[in-house]
């Protein structure tokens, strides 16, 4: 009988030892709110594609083609503010979004690079402070270049500055190079906001306009 008693005791021990780890509200008092998860969509959003190239790449790992980008602003054009940070000669006679104010991130030198076969650039001491001009930490902001290595960096330096839903056009404006041999080889004909068919001009808001110097004066 003794032993008999001595095994059920046992056994319902084994039991609750087994089942704790798995009770993880065990230990909390009753009434007690459970334990938070995790943010997932905030760690997935950690981690870049594996599409997405490391020069294109931001710390917060926020990311949108130009088609998702153009059906964001959409959704909510109050809320959604799209920033160019091409150079104003590239806003200006390439073309732009219509929607998309122009902030460069960086300007052109003029001066030759070598290594790189284009002109120097450099960056725009004012960038942060221009587009705060725009944008409020509430909204959500999509940044564009040309194809989304320099709009990478720009996102960089508004998350530093607080800014918490910055995401990077990861195909810009004109978008990646063709590598395919044949006619269009190293034209950026790929991909990209002009070439997705989304709306694009080369008609300029002065609203909208890079113009550090203040908007003109009506005569």
């Amino acid at each position: 009988m003794f032993k008999k008693a001595f095994l059920v005791a046992l056994a319902v021990s084994w039991l609750w030892c087994w089942t704790l780890p798995l009770g993880a509200q065990a230990d909390k008092p009753a009434g007690a709110p459970p334990a938070d998860k995790p943010d997932v969509a905030a760690t997935e959003a950690q981690k870049a594609p594996p599409e997405i190239p490391k020069d294109k790449q931001t710390t917060l790992g926020l990311y949108v083609t130009a088609k998702e980008a153009y059906d964001l602003w959409q959704k909510d054009q109050q809320k959604v503010k799209i920033i160019d940070c091409r150079t104003p000669e590239e806003y200006a006679f390439i073309g732009h979004a219509p929607m998309a104010a122009s902030v460069p991130s960086k300007f052109m030198t003029y001066a030759w690079d070598e290594k790189k076969k284009e002109y120097a650039m450099k960056p725009n001491p004012n960038f942060l402070k221009e587009v705060k001009k725009r944008v409020t930490k509430d909204d959500t902001i999509l940044v564009m270049c040309r194809s989304g290595q320099r709009s990478a960096p720009s996102v960089d330096l508004l998350t530093k500055a607080g800014f918490t839903k910055v995401y990077n056009i990861t195909d810009g404006f004109e978008g990646d190079k063709v590598k395919d041999p044949g006619p269009n080889h190293g034209k950026r004909l790929k991909n990209g906001w002009r070439i997705s068919n989304l709306p694009w001009t080369y008609d300029l808001d002065v609203n909208l306009m890079y113009l550090p110097k203040g908007k003109p004066k009506a005569k």
